[in-house]
């Protein structure tokens, strides 16, 4: 049985034929099993260490994580600790840092390092978020820095990639967020590659209120996920997950969750309301279930 890539309506790319529907659906379904599908919450700068703590304690409380599935906080530093006590013990629970310095430790005013992230008990970090970009001016020098930081200290990073909207209009997005990775994650070797989730910010829907269709965001991320198996080959391409984060809520996830190559949600607003978070993941959780 040779393999078949689902590819984007009118987008050239290889591809090879496969004898029946029914083996073609096999493949598919056998390839997603393979992911973790993954709901994380991006906090930014919002909460105190007391609501946070209250936020993620209802949320907690409120679900039953099922396996293969996990769900994420990234709360802000000051609040890693607090919430890692939170989620302590509870299954498919994690917690990850919003950021962290290159440098192993020194005089960074105000920096926090992977170490010290490590040392909270957080499992994850975010890396290459748009917003760290645009207000920091984070390099890809930058970021290959930090990625190779965190998996020094044990970390899994969540890198993040996306365009603008003047890249998209002019019908170079692809390209764009392609190059993102091609400069960073997707210099690894496969063994370290293991320990990378990939989201997908389209940041002309960030905190927007915009959302990318489900078939923009499908494209994408099929886009993402076959440069990865050029680079890395098919099992990293089958194993990475692939999160989408631009303006995720509750009436727009299952659709944008059911897509083949979504593997769950990088969620920003929606994950500081208990309820509207607890719905994705449940919404998540069905959508799980049936893949």
């Amino acid at each position: 049985m040779s393999y078949v890539y689902f590819i984007p309506k009118n987008r050239s790319a290889q591809t090879v034929t496969v004898r029946s529907y029914r083996e073609r659906q096999f493949l598919y379904l056998w390839r997603k099993k393979m992911r973790k599908f993954i709901v994380a919450g991006n906090w930014k700068m919002h909460t105190t260490v007391t609501s946070g703590r209250r936020l993620a304690g209802a949320v907690v409380e409120a679900v039953k994580v099922p396996k293969g599935m996990q769900v994420i906080f990234a709360p802000p530093a000051t609040h890693l600790t607090a919430i890692q006590k939170v989620v302590k013990g509870k299954k498919r629970f994690a917690c990850a840092a919003q950021n962290i310095h290159q440098a192993e430790s020194g005089a960074y005013t105000g920096e926090i390092s992977a170490a010290m992230v490590a040392d909270t008990g957080a499992s994850h970090v975010l890396i290459g978020h748009s917003e760290r970009r645009q207000y920091f001016k984070e390099t890809n020098a930058i970021l290959n820095a930090k990625v190779q930081r965190a998996l020094d200290h044990g970390l899994k990073v969540i890198f993040c990639c996306g365009e603008p909207l003047s890249v998209r209009e002019k019908g170079r997005h692809f390209s764009y967020v392609i190059r993102q990775l091609t400069a960073t994650v997707l210099k690894l070797d496969p063994k370290a590659f293991k320990r990378i989730v990939i989201a997908y910010e389209p940041i002309w829907a960030i905190g927007t209120g915009q959302t990318a269709s489900p078939e923009q965001a499908q494209d994408m991320h099929y886009a993402i996920r076959d440069a990865v198996r050029r680079r890395l080959g098919d099992k990293a391409a089958d194993r990475v997950s692939i999160l989408y984060g631009g303006s995720v809520k509750p009436a727009n996830a299952e659709e944008i969750f059911k897509q083949p190559d979504v593997d769950g949600g990088l969620v920003g607003g929606a994950s500081l309301r208990a309820g509207d978070f607890i719905e994705l993941i449940r919404i998540a959780a069905d959508l799980d279930k049936r893949r």
